[in-house]
């Protein structure tokens, strides 16, 4: 793993960011692989690139993306102004899976946010990912919080 590149993304990782999203039991329901890129991609890849609040990071080796996340910055005024980090959008490419590199990019994204004067790190993910749980447990993340949302592509 000494050869990992921790990068911005670009628009021309949209495409390989949108296949690792796609290449999940999940996402498979919901992302949309197709080519070109559904234009809803392009459109949230441009507002993120020009927020200086989100980071949309690439892990590169060899000239190939192998992982994605999404980190953003979020002002708060509740305890006393905290400044949160929030992880969204965790994807490691199939071939790599297993092999540590979601830790170093947790560990990367956790150092992001320390140097933003962040004072928590946050992540939400679908309950059924019990693996996935485990794994954020192990990294110090806590089950401190229920989380809900409501969906509003649903009459």
């Amino acid at each position: 793993m000494a050869g990992l590149v921790f990068r911005r993304a670009t628009r021309d990782d949209l495409e390989a960011i949108v296949d690792m999203l796609v290449d999940d039991y999940i996402g498979a329901k919901r992302e949309d692989g197709s080519r070109p890129l559904n234009a809803k991609y392009v459109a949230a890849f441009d507002a993120i690139a020009a927020d200086p609040n989100q980071f949309l990071l690439v892990v590169e080796e060899a000239g190939e993306i192998v992982g994605s996340l999404q980190l953003s910055f979020i002002p708060g005024i509740a305890r006393l102004g905290m400044w949160r980090g929030q992880i969204e959008g965790v994807r490691i490419k199939t071939s790599r899976r297993g092999g540590g590199l979601g830790h170093k990019m947790l560990d990367w994204a956790i150092a992001q946010c320390r140097a933003k004067g962040c004072e928590l790190v946050q992540l939400a993910m679908d309950k059924s990912r019990e693996d996935t749980l485990r794994f954020y447990e192990s990294l110090g993340f806590k089950a401190s919080h229920e989380g809900l949302k409501l969906d509003l592509t649903r009459g």
